[in-house]
């Protein structure tokens, strides 16, 4: 009597030819044999396949897409819910879909600066979905920082430290009266931003948060939404914290993503930091953004 071999599991080698593009994180994501992955054509096994990518990755990258609002909603939802940004508007069709445009008389871009994703919300998002609808001819590229890896860059005695405290989180600096957005608000006339008085209130979050899916630990403070380290003093505060924040994205750390058309990167809040590079004056950048619902950090 012949014995008939179990198959063999499926692996994510088998339904993606995952490329690394970075030592510390980040990798380029096309079908198995190296040809181009349609994501209006996932199934589950390949909506698995890259989820299990962006935990390893934490950043990932998938070329020569044909997408309009609805088709980056409905990528988002392979994942979890979506959920609306608290001060951006999005679009008709799809609210939940965020249009980042910066026109070519504009000169403040979204996205600016090193920061985790809507880390002032009890519940930040488990990750961003970005799409490329229009980039210029240079410049534009996202720079991301796998915060896992800063984390294990720390002394013994500064991981046992920062595993120890709790900081505080607001969206007052870019959201709230005053800030960022309010004041930039005429050279970033493209976005819809909501100034609101709610970006004022306060939260805190772990200082080392653990991935609920890998459990490995990560850096958790970042210079847009973090105020200070509970407990502490202001000058104690700020000299911790402006320490963690340039260690946190230090070039080690970092990987950087060129956009071209039809370009949709994801990235995992849990796990990196980004930051938009403001350098194409005078160019239109035109992208849609789309958040996935997330846990609070432990």
């Amino acid at each position: 009597m012949t014995t008939t071999a179990a198959p063999r599991p499926q692996t994510t080698a088998d339904v993606l030819d995952i490329r690394p593009i970075s030592g510390a994180l980040g990798a380029e994501i096309w079908a198995a044999g190296g040809g181009t992955l349609d994501v209006n054509a996932l199934d589950a096994a390949g909506a698995a396949a890259i989820r299990a990518a962006l935990c390893e990755y934490h950043v990932v990258v998938i070329r020569d897409q044909q997408m309009d609002a609805a088709d980056v909603a409905r990528f988002g939802r392979r994942f979890g819910e979506l959920e609306r940004h608290p001060y951006l508007g999005g679009t008709s069709e799809e609210p939940e879909v965020v249009p980042v445009v910066k026109e070519p008389h504009e000169t403040v871009n979204f996205g600016g600066g090193w920061h985790s994703e809507m880390s002032f919300l009890q519940c930040p998002p488990m990750a961003t979905a970005l799409y490329a609808v229009e980039v210029p001819r240079f410049g534009g590229d996202t720079l991301f920082a796998n915060q896992q890896a800063a984390y294990v860059g720390l002394s013994d005695t500064m991981k046992r430290f920062a595993e120890s405290l709790d900081a505080v989180h607001s969206a007052a600096r870019q959201y709230g009266r005053g800030g960022d957005s309010d004041r930039y608000a005429g050279r970033r006339s493209s976005m819809q931003v909501n100034v609101s008085d709610d970006a004022h209130s306060r939260l805190t979050h772990p200082v080392v948060r653990t991935h609920p899916e890998t459990g490995a630990k990560a850096l958790y403070v970042n210079r847009a939404f973090t105020e200070a380290i509970s407990g502490m003093r202001r000058h104690e505060s700020k000299a911790l914290l402006e320490m963690l924040w340039a260690h946190a994205v230090d070039e080690q750390f970092t990987c950087r993503v060129r956009w071209e058309p039809g370009t949709v990167t994801m990235w995992d809040n849990r796990s990196v930091q980004h930051y938009a590079l403001n350098d194409y004056h005078g160019q239109r950048r035109h992208m849609l953004r789309v958040t996935i619902a997330g846990d609070q950090p432990r």
